[in-house]
């Protein structure tokens, strides 16, 4: 017996455009808008020299000090070998450290220099305009509802994140 296929049975299929009705479309969305915001932020980071995986590294040890690579794989959803590559390209401009870790002479920790700290303030200013530039379709207080609402979304009350 053939199942019935009638426009009402019919799921909604992903068309990942705007309208979208699809289980999919809030992923594919939030992708989107990943990706624009990606990109605004680059612009921002490239006069400085580095690029947005690198930045990540450095928000991560700006927030917790000096931390050991794996904890940067984890904070940083990069793979071991891309973090490798990215404390090497932060130790080779001097924004960043390799430290043994005391009691672990097999594990490094990685450390922001004050120079990495400079440009990581340099950043912040850089990307201003252009952080407004992204949020400038938004109505007054919508792009504070859209940091809480997806601050909800990426960090949900039973800590799922």
């Amino acid at each position: 017996m053939a199942a019935d296929v009638s426009p009402a049975s019919t799921p909604a299929r992903v068309t990942d455009r705007p309208g979208d009705t699809s289980p999919f479309a809030l992923g594919l969305l939030l992708r989107r808008a990943h990706w624009r915001a990606a990109a605004v932020m680059e612009e921002a980071l490239r006069p400085l020299g580095i690029e947005l995986r690198h930045f990540a590294v450095l928000i991560v040890l700006v927030d917790r000090g000096p931390t050991v690579q794996r904890d940067l794989v984890a904070a940083t959803g990069s793979d071991k070998a891309g973090v490798m590559r990215i404390v090497d390209d932060l130790e080779r401009r001097g924004l960043a450290v390799r430290k043994s870790v005391p009691g672990d002479r097999r594990v490094r920790a990685v450390e922001i220099t004050p120079q990495g700290e400079e440009l990581f303030d340099a950043a912040h200013v850089a990307a201003e305009p252009l952080g407004e530039r992204l949020v400038a379709g938004l109505g007054p207080g919508e792009a504070e509802r859209l940091t809480d609402l997806l601050t909800r979304i990426a960090y949900p009350a039973g800590g799922e994140a």
